[in-house]
């Protein structure tokens, strides 16, 4: 397997199951022939999960040419059918088949499905997709103790991001660094395929290849100065007309209400977490891990924190809790209840209310 990044040094032996995680990047691309054995893709980070299937499945096609694909998902298959589909056809000599939302399986083809991912034969090339979750797990671990080759791709944490990026710049032949992934993931936002059709846009449109954060605000620039969490930093910088401002702006312009009291809420408890544990001595690295943002945020972190108590967080997060009540039905006007949840937050800013 290539891994989404596979240009990078990595280990020279592969153990049969690895989970991709912060080093998602760092992996050696797997000269072992597609067929004849089963490749488990497993993990709720669908983006690299998709890709790396696509790419077992190309190696496959490159391999062999006349090979017919099949994708079928399990909810989908009883016993003829994933026979059927494991069997090739009158006019392919070698089958590709790929197998996923192994978690619909139905129960009464664990023992068969199995029992095909532990013997292939010589003319198919197996792919099994779960996305990850208890639901399926029974076949999952049983998958797994055959010790068939397996690619797990867990959630990237929101202090992953960055770094993501500039592995997805490496990944389409550019160049950037982590201060500019940063700016990307406050502007695009956290979901990966967006922020891969970001960076492909951007580096499309720079003949030098090079992602730059004069580019970021260029292209992103409008979402990224009036968005949900930059009403949320106003907020918490005490800064008032320009939180309401940018709040009544942002409305205007189809940013949803559930948005604006999210970053709020994720944002408070980000310094929450952060004020509990900046005297732990950690490492920046270590803090940031442990407060769950990327290193490059404790900056920001650290300024707001000198006008912030960990009391007035906390009533600041209840006051949130309510106000996403109300604009998720419970109020008849979310704006004027989100105008009003800026002044209560701004209010609990300064004092430890006892």
């Amino acid at each position: 397997m290539g891994g989404p990044d596979a240009g990078f040094a990595g280990p020279k032996a592969r153990p049969a199951r690895r989970t991709v995680g912060a080093g998602w990047h760092a992996w050696p691309v797997d000269e072992t022939g597609p067929f004849g054995r089963a490749l488990l893709v497993s993990g709720p980070e669908s983006l690299l999960a998709e890709r790396a299937v696509n790419d077992f499945v190309a190696r496959a096609r490159a391999e062999r040419p006349d090979a017919a694909v099949t994708r079928v998902e399990a909810g989908q298959l009883d016993a003829g059918s994933l026979a059927e589909a494991a069997g090739g056809s009158l006019f392919a000599s070698a089958t590709v088949l790929v197998v996923t939302e192994l978690a619909d399986l139905p129960a009464e083809l664990s023992d068969q499905l199995v029992a095909l991912a532990a013997d292939p034969g010589e003319d198919l090339a197996l792919v099994l997709a779960h996305p990850g979750g208890v639901k399926g797990k029974a076949v999952l671990d049983r998958l797994r103790k055959l010790r068939v080759q397996a690619e797990e791709y867990p959630a990237i944490k929101p202090w992953e991001l960055p770094q993501f990026v500039v592995s997805e710049v490496r990944r389409q032949q550019g160049r950037t660094d982590l201060a500019t992934a940063g700016v990307l993931v406050e502007a695009v936002g956290t979901d990966t395929r967006s922020l891969a059709a970001a960076v492909r846009q951007l580096l499309d449109d720079s003949p030098d290849r090079v992602l730059t954060e004069a580019s970021v605000r260029r292209y992103f620039g409008g979402r990224a100065e009036v968005t949900s969490f930059a009403v949320a930093d106003d907020v918490l910088s005490g800064r008032a007309d320009g939180a309401l401002g940018k709040l009544r702006w942002a409305l205007s312009t189809g940013v949803a209400p559930v948005l604006v009291t999210s970053a709020l809420s994720s944002n408070l408890r980000s310094l929450g977490k952060y004020l509990d544990g900046r005297d732990a001595r950690l490492r920046d690295p270590d803090l940031a891990r442990a407060v769950g943002v990327p290193p490059w945020k404790l900056k920001d972190l650290a300024r707001l924190s000198r006008d912030w108590q960990p009391r007035g967080v906390a009533e600041a997060i209840q006051a949130v809790a309510v106000a996403d009540a109300q604009v998720k039905g419970a109020a008849s006007d979310a704006g004027f209840a989100l105008e009003r949840l800026v002044l209560t937050v701004i209010g609990y800013r300064g004092r430890d209310r006892r």
